[in-house]
């Protein structure tokens, strides 16, 4: 009887211990997917000023410009997923305003050094988007996780958290940024 019942505990422990270690892994998937996003939005607030600068040569865009720089300064601060994705909201607004006047002056359009921020931002507009992807998939395996019986048990005991998504305000804004140059 003494071993049925220490083989028992025994089973528990270690399936205990694969619990959390999973959650854990799971966790840590999580933490490396938002870094993968915040890398990428790095890139894109690097690239947003260098736009910024070269539209400012052909209109006096001051009060869109400001506003967007003010955005991108706030945005390189660490902020939860939903907080981030209301600045990027905010961000892609102004962006799309910007990248507008390139139909009003087409001399912008021939612009190579604008030719050359646009690609770039595209680029990073999709490796966002797949970063985005890919971290909404990492938290709803983990959330998951961290909801089924038997394993909600130990994720309660140490008062594991469900991770956020990171959720875009409308289906436009999940698709990333396309400029189409040659019009």
């Amino acid at each position: 009887m003494t071993i049925i019942i220490t083989t028992a505990a025994a089973l528990i422990i270690l399936w205990g211990l694969f619990s959390y270690n999973k959650i854990i892994a799971l966790k840590n998937q999580v933490s490396s997917a938002w870094s993968d996003i915040d890398v990428q939005l790095t890139r894109r607030h690097d690239l947003i000023p260098e736009l910024v600068k070269t539209v400012k040569a052909y209109k006096d865009y001051e009060k869109e410009t400001l506003e967007l720089t003010t955005l991108i300064r706030s945005a390189e601060e660490s902020h939860s997923p939903t907080q981030q994705q209301q600045l990027e909201t905010k961000i892609n607004n102004r962006l799309d305003k910007l990248i507008l006047l390139q139909e009003a002056y087409p001399e912008l359009k021939a612009n190579s050094s604008f030719l050359q921020l646009m690609q770039a931002l595209t680029d990073t507009e999709d490796k966002l988007q797949y970063a985005r992807r890919y971290y909404n998939g990492s938290v709803k395996v983990y959330n998951t996780k961290l909801q089924q019986v038997p394993d909600n048990l130990i994720a309660n005991l140490f008062r594991f958290k469900d991770a956020e998504f990171f959720e875009l305000d409308t289906p436009e804004m999940a698709k990333a940024i396309k400029v189409d140059m040659n019009d």
